[in-house]
């Protein structure tokens, strides 16, 4: 009897529901998508109803006909795709080219997370494709490739060419660089804060600010005035006015939705977004746990829904009140509100099982899956937990005409804290802790107070802080741009294309982030809009509802990108070619000047170039003369003064294309230079190390050095040797008549890959990593070993005519 055959995007996932299924299924990989949009062309039909042309992905071929050949033989197929737009799509494609004459019947399975029963379930039950939900991925990949492939050759032409514009990221782009300039713009001022140390007849000495003068709130805009209060202040008799005790709770907060985890992965873990998605599948598609086999620990990682299946609160609940005890646990299970506009299809992200403690898990996760296992074990834990109680005193103190206060909290029952404590931005978490760690004396209305001292403090107001991954996923989300599934890739794009630098944790634009930021903004004020981006979003949701039609969504688009797209091809400015002209002079000839964007940003330059090549810097104030882009430069860090070990003189902080570096002030004839690494707050330099091991072409020292990608070894007597040498795999070149080995190389960009020591006489190369294994199946004298997108490492034999291939355990 044939076997049904079982189609899912990843080897990880594929082993673990294999086992769930037993002998009559068969279960294969797609390796993600299978069809696309075409790469050389446009690809979509705009005069007929946006009909797109659908190409097999390039390198996908033979997965495709394994897949064919699979299907032929099979009973029923089941496409077991992520339960997501994209997932729906994967399965959409597969049907299309699976489906024959001779074709069984094609079954869709959903399930949340990856465990015995949610699969063995979703089996019995199986469905069809959500066509909606195909529609709706498929408009948002048509608008994305209508923006991309119609303003990107746009800005090539008037700005540089190989940079791109997206729909969505050219709007996060433009949030970056909004709040840049609101930090530019910022004014600060100045103001005084008045505190009291006091003393009451029980210890201990405490702390109250002045808050009042006369009945109102007070502000002490200057030192002057600062002086003025404090010398009234302390003439006056301090008297405790009121005591105030009330009972303060703090509830526990939701389990994890998608945006929320990527923040709180950035505030406690300092992973990434595109980092904790990562970790995220890899827990979601299954684990290996000893006996067991491979297991999903988690649900389903792409939601924004607060709902938790019963079965599952029914479990935790009975947790909580085995380990924590009665007073831990509320009277019924919470059910937390969702979001305005929530897709409530997946639950929360929560463990499948919450007897699966981190502790018990620990021993078969990475580090980092770890961190990340417990992070969500436990907010799902403490979501179901009781309140954490505190008793808040606040005494109010009069002197004279003015009025301090004094406010202090005592945790009197921890509740959910004594599982899970929510991260916070740092303003609000130093106020909390400040509250906690204020210890007040008993004290009681009409008591005396023995004034210690009176402390006036300048401060200045700050501006708004830029983003980090955290702030900027939380703005996206609150302004409902993007969706779960493509945070962590919108943020990875505009770092990918040098639009901004995330520098100390925070987003700063480039200089070409600002610039291609403020002409899309300028000349599609439509389609870069925050406020129409997030109502693209509503349609797609209403396009996976069924309430409105694809092309009806892509049409009401289009009208508006299509009359923008016009204005801009006639009035976009040309930075590239004619350049912004200006009223600076050339020092060389007296020529009139113009704005040119260059490799490191706007500068100026002659009207009269090549005749007269005149050059020099855009200031500040020549940008915003002009209206142009000057981005802030991050604060340089503060490192102790020291001498450069080759020549004695100071070395000075200077500011390179990728950061801060320590660099020798007797440049050119001494270029002796250090890296500067930032941890935990503190600037330090990184010294190069003296080898013994002599240089093979002049028999100097060699030294290991820290450049742009990390530590290498070079020799030390650069330049006049320029010898580097290669990190080796010590694998022999597979190039047969070789006498080379395979060594570590990177691209101009700094992307990795692997070479012959022995290039450019032999020019042996590979993307993936070389294993000293040899292919079972030809003989090869090695594999390639590369990680999918899923995290599964997969070895394959290097011959293209081998079809070699094998998923590591």
């Amino acid at each position: 009897m044939p076997k049904s055959l079982v189609i899912v995007e990843s080897p990880a996932k594929a082993k673990t529901i294999n086992k769930y299924l037993g002998p009559d299924y068969s279960v294969k990989a797609s390796m993600g998508h299978v069809r696309d949009l075409p790469k050389k062309d446009l690809g979509v039909n705009i005069e007929k109803g946006f009909k797109p042309s659908y190409i097999p992905i390039p390198g996908k071929k033979e997965v495709i006909a394994e897949l064919k050949a699979a299907a032929a033989k099979s009973s029923a197929v089941y496409l077991a795709a992520d339960p997501d737009r994209e997932g729906e799509a994967i399965c959409w494609h597969l049907q299309e080219l699976l489906e024959s004459k001779k074709t069984q019947k094609f079954h869709r399975v959903v399930f949340n997370e990856i465990t015995r029963d949610a699969v063995r379930g979703a089996f019995e039950h199986p469905g069809q494709i959500d066509v909606h939900l195909v529609e709706a991925q498929q408009a948002r990949r048509i608008l994305d490739r209508l923006v991309g492939y119609q303003v990107s050759p746009l800005l090539w032409d008037r700005v540089k060419r190989g940079i791109s514009a997206g729909r969505v990221q050219t709007v996060a782009l433009r949030l970056i660089v909004e709040r840049e300039r609101e930090i530019q713009a910022f004014k600060k001022q100045e103001y005084w804060t008045i505190t009291a140390s006091l003393e009451a007849k029980t210890p201990p000495v405490f702390e109250a600010r002045l808050a009042k003068f006369q009945g109102k709130d007070l502000e002490i805009p200057d030192q002057a005035s600062a002086d003025r209060h404090v010398a009234a202040a302390q003439a006056a008799p301090f008297v405790v006015e009121s005591v105030t005790t009330r009972e303060k709770r703090k509830y526990p907060v939701p389990p994890f939705i998608t945006s929320k985890l990527q923040q709180e992965a950035v505030r406690k873990l300092r992973f990434s977004a595109k980092k904790t998605m990562m970790l995220a599948q890899r827990l979601y598609e299954g684990v290996e746990i000893g006996e067991e086999g491979a297991v999903g620990l988690i649900t389903y990682m792409r939601t924004d829904s607060t709902r938790v299946a019963e079965v599952a609160l029914s479990s935790v609940r009975e947790y909580i009140g085995k380990i924590f005890g009665a007073p831990y646990l509320p009277e019924a299970a919470i059910h937390y509100k969702s979001k305005k506009g929530a897709q409530d299809a997946h639950e929360a992200i929560r463990p499948t099982a919450v007897e699966r403690t981190p502790d018990s898990m620990k021993r078969f996760l990475g580090a980092d899956e770890f961190k990340l296992y417990k992070l969500i074990w436990q907010r799902f834990v403490a979501s179901q937990m009781t309140p954490a109680v505190f008793d808040q005193t606040t005494i109010d103190i009069t002197a004279g005409d003015y009025l301090f206060r004094a406010t202090g909290s005592v945790e009197k029952f921890n509740g959910f804290r004594a599982v899970y404590e929510e991260g916070k931005d740092e303003k609000v978490e130093m106020e909390e802790d400040e509250e906690l760690k204020l210890r007040l004396p008993t004290v009681a209305q009409g008591d005396a107070l023995r004034l210690h001292k009176l402390t006036p403090e300048q401060h200045f107001t700050e501006p708004p802080p830029r983003y980090n991954e955290a702030t900027l996923v939380k703005a996206l989300e609150e302004k409902g741009i993007g969706r779960p599934s493509t945070y962590a890739s919108i943020l990875s794009v505009i770092q990918n294309r040098d639009y901004v630098e995330k520098l100390q944790g925070r987003f700063f634009p480039s200089e070409l982030g600002m610039v291609v930021s403020d002409l899309l903004v300028k000349n599609f004020s439509d389609i870069f809009d925050v406020a129409y981006t997030a109502r693209m979003e509503e349609e797609l949701d209403e396009v996976e509802d069924g309430k409105l039609s694809w092309t009806d969504a892509l049409d009401e688009f289009y009208k508006k990108f299509k009359k923008d797209l016009r204005l801009a091809e006639r009035e976009m400015t040309d930075i590239k070619g004619e350049g912004i002209p200006t009223e600076e002079k050339c020092e060389k000839c007296g020529r009139p000047m113009k704005i040119r964007l260059g490799r490191n940003g706007q500068f100026l330059a002659c009207t009269g170039y090549p005749e007269c090549d005149g050059t020099s810097d855009l200031t500040p104030e020549q940008a915003a003369k002009y209206g142009v882009s000057a981005p802030s430069a991050p604060p340089a860090p503060d490192v102790p003064e020291q001498a450069c070990e080759k020549c004695g003189r100071p070395m000075a902080v200077k500011r390179g294309r990728f950061g801060y570096f320590l660099a020798c002030t007797g440049y050119p004839e001494c270029r002796n230079t250090k890296k500067i690494v930032t941890k935990e707050g503190v600037a330090t330099t990184v010294a190069d190390t003296l080898l013994e091991e002599k240089c093979p072409q002049c028999g100097s020292n060699l030294v290991v050095k820290h450049g742009r990608y990390g530590e290498f070894t070079a020799c030390s007597n650069y330049p006049a040797c320029k010898y580097v040498k290669r990190q080796t795999l010590g694998i022999p070149c597979p190039e047969k008549g070789c006498t080379g080995e395979i060594v570590v190389r990177k691209t101009k960009r700094g992307k990795t890959f692997y070479g012959c020591s022995r290039y450019p006489d032999c020019k042996f190369t590979a993307w993936d990593k070389p294993v000293a294994e040899p292919c079972p199946t030809c003989g090869s004298p090695i594999l390639l070993e590369k990680i999918s997108k899923q995290g599964a490492p997969t070895r394959y034999c290097p011959n293209e005519a081998c079809k070699y291939q094998h998923v590591m355990a």
